[in-house]
């Protein structure tokens, strides 16, 4: 019979942006819209606010994204060259850091010898990146990936809120909007730990909590200057 294993850790990457994103996007322009509502400002006022938000909030995430991981995607390919260098000058050592990097990870000394051995002959790099710096294919940094989908996921995400601006009454939004969030992020959080394989709850608590938070303090600072 055939064992047919799924994992989820190639998901890793474009998960943690799309959720951050999407996320980042309900959270901030939700706080946003409920803020300028609680200051008394009128429909147009509040609209504008919130597409304000979006676009600049999109670029801001696409931006911050593109420039951290290009920087993780910068030390992966400086750690390669290095390695690269160190396998020509000194094959023998760089085989006998692998024999002991597997013979910590639990193999005898000959079978660890072995190993290491064989995976040099086959691939010495991919060998000494994978198992010596950690760097994978699956979980290779990859900075345009993770910006497209940060920018796209705050889109979307931030168009939720919006949504509710333009088809419900101005004297609703204070209501309307916290719950109707509240209840995306729920199901943000829900849909994210299931793709990545944890379980639901936590997950949805978690989103939740930190968005009711951040739209009773922009609520609380729009009450100040109420006009």
């Amino acid at each position: 019979m055939r064992h047919s294993e799924r994992h989820r850790t190639h998901r890793a990457g474009w998960l943690r942006a799309a959720v951050l994103g999407a996320n980042d996007g309900i959270v901030s322009t939700a706080s946003l819209i409920v803020g300028v509502a609680a200051a008394g400002t009128g429909a147009s006022g509040i609209l504008i606010s919130g597409i304000a938000g979006l676009v600049g909030g999109a670029m801001s995430m696409a931006a911050g994204e593109y420039v951290s991981v290009s920087s993780q995607a910068d030390t992966e390919r400086a750690d390669l060259a290095r390695e690269r260098q160190e396998l020509a000058a000194a094959p023998e050592q760089e085989q006998a850091e692998l024999t002991a990097i597997y013979v910590k990870r639990g193999l005898q000394a000959e079978l660890a010898s072995q190993v290491a051995a064989q995976l040099m002959q086959h691939d010495a790099l991919g060998a000494h990146a994978r198992d010596e710096l950690g760097i994978s294919d699956a979980l290779a940094a990859r900075p345009v990936q993770a910006a497209l989908a940060s920018a796209a996921t705050f889109a979307t995400g931030a168009a939720l809120p919006l949504l509710m601006v333009l088809f419900a009454p101005v004297s609703w939004l204070l209501w309307v909007t916290p719950i109707g969030s509240l209840i995306c992020l729920a199901g943000l959080g829900s849909v994210a730990a299931k793709a990545g394989g944890a379980p639901i709850v936590p997950g949805a608590t978690r989103v939740t909590f930190w968005g009711a938070l951040a739209m009773a303090a922009t609520a609380a600072i729009g009450t100040l200057f109420e006009a």
